[in-house]
């Protein structure tokens, strides 16, 4: 079941923060940083997979339309949206959360080399500080970003984001959380980008647009706190728990 988002909880604070740091880089200057471009995308052997990869892609996964999201014992599955359109779902998982998002790319190059630098620019010119490595899911930008915290203090949110070039497509994770500074907190997060499938479609779309996604044909909003027992009975009974829609933003490109 969906529900409307709560107030609080670390994971889903820091997703939403990584969301805001997210749509501050993609209005940067597009000069500001060298380009990585014209590279084809690299092999994918253990995933993220196309929909043409998977002969059961709803199998022990959530259908949102545009991605499969792996169903995980004890997770709660979060969407955003941009206007009247869902472009986004974070996988809240105890004290971690993964923010997933599907974007079209051209036919034969990768664009996450340049979005990468594009990442790493917008938050150094914000104060912030990046570390470019090479991680579980290949090369990967690992940020303090400047945040406010509760009390009008500044501190630094931790941040991960990874990303994976498809055929005509391009998933990017934002992992935080427990999960960006914690190996033993981040391998479950790894694998649910790992197990997603994406579904770019047939139709013309310009590179970056964002693969909307869709809630699951028997969703419904609950309000805050509501426990449903139906849940007991679901695809993915094993401690999911419900499905929550997550805070709007108004831009993401």
């Amino acid at each position: 079941m969906f529900g409307r988002r709560k107030k609080s909880g670390a994971a889903e604070d820091a997703a939403s923060e990584a969301e805001q740091v997210v749509d501050a880089v993609d209005g940067e200057d597009a000069d500001a940083a060298p380009r990585r471009v014209n590279l084809p995308p690299a092999p994918r052997p253990d995933g993220p997979w196309d929909i043409s990869e998977v002969a059961k892609p709803d199998e022990g996964r959530v259908d949102l339309g545009g991605v499969f999201v792996p169903g995980v014992e004890g997770m709660e599955l979060r969407v955003e949206v941009a206007g009247d359109a869902i472009v986004a779902a974070t996988v809240v998982l105890r004290d971690s959360a993964v923010q997933l998002q599907a974007f079209a790319a051209p036919k034969n190059e990768g664009i996450w080399g340049e979005v990468r630098d594009e990442i790493a620019t917008g938050i150094v010119q914000q104060g912030g500080v990046i570390d470019e490595v090479e991680g579980p899911l290949g090369w990967e930008l690992r940020a303090q970003v400047p945040v406010q915290l509760p009390d009008g203090n500044r501190g630094v949110q931790l941040v991960r984001f990874v990303g994976v070039d498809g055929p005509r497509w391009f998933l990017r994770g934002v992992i935080s959380g427990q999960g960006a500074v914690q190996p033993e907190a981040a391998g479950l997060l790894e694998q649910i980008v790992r197990d997603t499938v994406v579904v770019r479609g047939e139709g013309p779309m310009a590179p970056r647009d964002p693969i909307v996604l869709k809630l699951p044909n028997d969703a419904q909003m609950v309000p805050d706190g509501v426990q449903q027992e139906e849940q007991e009975n679901s695809r993915f009974s094993g401690g999911m728990g419900q499905l929550q829609r997550g805070p709007e933003i108004s831009e993401i490109r």
